[in-house]
This record gives C-alpha cells, sequence and structure tokens, in this order.
C-alpha cells in the first residue's frame, strides 16, 4: 500500500508542479509591457498571441485611439497590461498605451539630451499652445512660447498663438511626469539651443578683422545685438562711435541693416565682439592736421565731473576742460555751473595726439573774442560766472547777448 502510494504520488507532483507553473507565467500585472503577435482581428478589436496559456484582448475602443493605424495578422505588437483578468477572464491589453510608453521614453531621452525637434502646433488656448508628440500631447505654456510680446490683453495673447496653429516650429523637452500624463515643452528654450548651435557654426567661420553683414536684432543700455545670420554679436557702446554715446538708439534702429567689425571672438564663452567705429578712421589721427595749440574751438559738454567737463569737439574727438581753466578763481563745484548739452567757446592749451588728450581753457577767451564768435557763427554760448560754485549757479547766463558780464 506504501508502494502504490509512492507510485502515485511523483504524477501527481508533477501535474501540479506544471500546472503551477503555467499560473505564474500567466500572472501579469496591470503596466507590465510585452510584446506579442496578432492571431486575430474582428469587430470586437484584436486577439494577441502573448506566448501564455491565455491570449490577450485588444478592445476596439483601444483602436479607436490610434486614428489612421492598420494592422494585419501576423504582425507584432507592444502591448501594454490594463487589466489581467476582466468579468469574462480575459487579460485585456492596450497597444495605444504601449506606443505612448514608447514615447514617454523617448521623451524622457530628449529630455536628458536638450535635443531640439521640429513639430507642428495642434491648437491653443490663453494659457499656451499644444503640439502632438507621437501618441501623447504635449503643452507649451505662454510662458515658454517665443516672441510673445509683453503687456497683451488675454484676447490678444490668444490671437497671437492661435496664429501659431498648422505652423512648424522648433521645440524642447522641459518636464516629463507619466504618472500625471504632463508633457511640458518650450519654443522658447528650442529657439535659445538653436540659436546657440548656430553661433558655434558661426564662430568656426568668422575671424576677427574680417567685416560681415548684419540686421540689428536688439537695442539695450550697454550696446547694440546684431544678427550675423542665425546667431547675435555685441556692439559694446564704447564700439559704436569714437564719440561718446549715450544710449545704441542715436545711431541704431532695429531691423537696420549695417556692415560691422569683427573685434574678438570667444570661443569658450560663445561670444561675438562686434565694432562699428573700426570701420571709420580714428579721428584722433587726423588731430594734429586739424587742431593747434591757441586756436579757439567750439565744443559741447559731454559729460561733466568734479573735477572738470569733457568736451565733444568734431570730428568726435573728446577733450577736457579741467576745473583749473574754468575761470579764475575756478568754480567750486563744476556740476552746479555747467549742464551736458552746453556749447562752451574755449582755446587749445595742449595737444597730445599720441595720448588722445587734448586741453582746453575757458578762461583764456575773452569776452570780445566770445562776442565777435557768436556774431560770426549765430552760437548760443554759455559763460561761468567768476566765484564759487555754489553762488555762481544762478547766474549762468545762457543768452544770446554775450558781452554782459555777469558779476560774483
Amino acid at each position: 500500500m506504501e508502494s502504490s502510494v509512492i507510485g502515485k504520488s511523483p504524477e501527481m507532483d508533477f501535474g501540479a508542479l506544471l500546472e503551477e507553473s503555467f499560473s505564474s507565467m500567466e500572472q501579469p500585472e496591470r503596466g507590465d509591457l510585452l510584446m506579442g503577435t496578432i492571431l486575430a482581428i474582428d469587430e470586437q478589436g484584436i486577439i494577441v498571441d502573448v506566448k501564455m496559456k491565455r491570449d490577450a484582448v485588444v478592445p476596439r475602443t483601444d483602436l479607436e485611439r490610434l486614428q489612421g493605424v492598420t494592422f494585419k495578422v501576423g504582425q507584432e505588437v507592444p502591448i501594454i497590461v490594463v487589466n489581467p483578468e476582466d468579468q469574462d477572464g480575459n487579460l485585456v491589453v492596450s497597444i495605444s498605451q504601449a506606443r505612448q510608453s514608447e514615447d514617454w521614453l523617448r521623451a524622457e531621452e530628449l529630455m536628458q539630451s536638450g535635443e531640439v525637434i521640429e513639430a507642428v502646433v495642434a491648437d491653443a488656448n490663453r494659457g499656451g499652445v499644444i503640439v502632438p508628440f507621437g501618441n501623447l500631447r504635449g503643452f507649451i505654456p505662454a510662458s515658454h512660447v517665443a516672441d510673445l510680446p509683453r503687456g497683451l490683453s488675454e484676447d490678444d495673447r490668444k490671437d497671437f498663438m492661435m496664429n501659431l496653429v498648422g505652423k512648424k516650429i522648433y521645440i524642447k523637452v522641459i518636464e516629463v511626469n507619466r504618472k500625471r500624463r504632463r508633457l511640458v515643452l518650450s519654443q522658447r528654450d528650442a529657439q535659445r539651443g538653436q540659436r546657440d548651435q548656430n553661433k558655434e557654426s558661426l564662430l568656426e567661420n568668422l575671424q576677427e578683422g574680417e567685416v560681415r553683414r548684419g540686421v540689428v536684432s536688439g537695442l539695450r543700455d550697454f550696446g547694440a545685438f546684431v544678427d550675423l545670420g542665425g546667431a547675435d554679436g555685441l556692439i559694446h557702446i564704447s564700439e559704436l562711435a569714437w564719440h561718446r554715446v549715450k544710449h545704441p538708439r542715436e545711431l541704431l534702429t532695429v531691423g537696420q541693416e549695417l556692415d560691422v567689425y569683427i573685434l574678438r571672438l570667444d570661443q569658450e564663452s560663445k561670444r561675438i565682439g562686434l565694432s562699428l567705429k573700426r570701420l571709420q578712421p580714428n579721428p584722433w589721427s587726423l588731430i594734429d592736421e586739424m587742431y593747434h595749440v591757441g586756436q579757439l574751438v567750439e565744443g559741447t559738454i559731454s559729460r561733466v565731473a568734479q573735477f572738470g567737463a569733457f568736451i565733444s569737439l568734431e570730428p568726435g574727438i573728446e577733450a577736457l576742460l579741467h576745473t583749473n581753466q574754468m575761470g579764475d578763481p575756478p568754480p567750486d563745484d563744476p556740476t552746479q555751473v555747467l549742464r551736458e548739452g552746453d556749447k562752451l567757446l574755449m582755446r587749445i592749451i595742449s595737444i597730445e595726439s599720441h595720448r588722445q588728450r587734448l586741453g582746453l581753457s575757458l578762461k583764456d577767451v575773452t569776452a570780445e573774442e566770445r562776442a565777435r564768435w557768436t556774431e560770426e557763427h549765430g552760437t548760443v554760448l554759455a559763460v561761468i560766472p567768476p566765484g564759487t560754485g555754489k553762488n555762481a549757479a544762478a547766474a549762468v547766463d545762457y543768452s544770446q547777448d554775450q558781452n554782459v558780464e555777469v558779476a560774483g
């Protein structure tokens, strides 16, 4: 009896183990990604062989999400388990979610690499624009839409973004969150990335000292940006002209075409330094031909400091009128008696062309010389009265009658 039990038990155990192994193989979990082969296609959906005891079922509703996609028997497809066992005992899977999973993976790779890709805008609203990304829908917030003007009303902002629908744009993936099904894109960062790539290419082809044609793309207090063909270079305000410039708008306008001199190339920081004044002759090279010591010159005050005033002379020469040369006695505070833009008649007292220095004197000009100059040239000249800056501030004469002496 004992032998009969022993004889039957191994067979029973083997069958149970085989059944258990099949059962363990057929316990996929929700979210598992599998590969299967299409066995049949009908109105209810698709039957997929997943090499388990049970075949998987792709519902018709899942196929409807894949608009325009066709399948055939024998085709291998990726699937994701949606329900390990429904009320009818079916293993329910999804092809559309599997394809989305591939898109999520690709989106994560693009976010890590920072690669810029091209896409077409499908829709827009006040908050931003919607861009298809494979089987997903990515969103570009308004703050990441390139060239969106500031200060627009909600309706105008929506109209601006609606105009992007159907257009190809460059995008960059900046956020991927599968659980929240959140895919955030940026056109602004992509544009910046694209320009960085263009700048790298441009830097390889540029050479210091050459002249290139460009378009003014922006004006700032510190200088002007010039588009050289997909990448910007900067003309610092000190390189706009040989004379002092308060703001680039005095010389340039956005959209203006012009030739620029390639001044500096910084491969490490990817910066392109440009110059306008280097395309013009340095006026200091002509100074000895144009001026001589003792000559009377008319100039305009460009800046006033405690130690004196900087005077703009033609053509683009900036000379110094030291406080000691303003009067006898000199004013205590030149900023109290002189204003930027005032015109003065002065005498040249020193020229150092090699050091780009020219010294002027106001006190060496007589009242008769000022009167004669005014009569001949019709210029309204400012006069610094004698005495201290405090008391003289109100006594500056800006009238055209330069023969009137101002009391100290």
